[in-house]
């Protein structure tokens, strides 16, 4: 078992990690994406990940399930911001925030979490900043599902 510091969506079955420093924008992007027609909230702050099967599966922290924090508002169930909540999803992708990135970069090496990978996409802040971040993760998904 291992805690992150982090957020965790699924779109459909398809579960999301958000990873990055604090202050970042996991915990909006966490619910940009999970207010989506097909999403559903799975953890903020900290997410706990397990091995099961042979895939990683993510759920959120006992005492945070079906929270999350939004700077200036403070801690709030996702129900009152009528965003499902769902209690563990398969993680399919990992997503890092960074401030920035290279202009043309190569492919970004996989993520490796308690001895398994994740296909990884990293998304700099003016990215994030254009609004661009939902679909980068959705072309991601599309190209590394099986």
């Amino acid at each position: 078992m291992l805690t992150l510091h982090g957020a965790c969506i699924a779109l459909c079955e398809t579960g999301i990690l958000i990873r990055g420093p604090s202050g970042a924008g996991k915990s909006s992007l966490a619910l940009l994406l999970a207010a989506a027609a097909d999403g559903a909230f799975v953890a903020d702050d900290r997410v706990v990940c397990t091995v099961r099967e042979g895939r990683l599966v993510a759920c959120p922290h006992p005492s945070l399930a079906g929270r999350v924090e939004i700077r200036g508002q403070g801690i709030l169930p996702v129900a009152e911001l009528g965003i499902p909540f769902r209690p563990e999803v398969v993680l399919d992708l990992a997503v890092d925030l960074v401030e920035t990135a290279p202009r043309l970069p190569e492919p970004p090496e996989a993520a490796a979490l308690l001895g398994l990978t994740l296909p990884r996409l990293v998304l700099d802040r003016g990215v994030r900043a254009a609004g661009l971040a939902p679909l980068l993760i959705r072309a991601a998904l599309r190209k590394h599902r099986p």
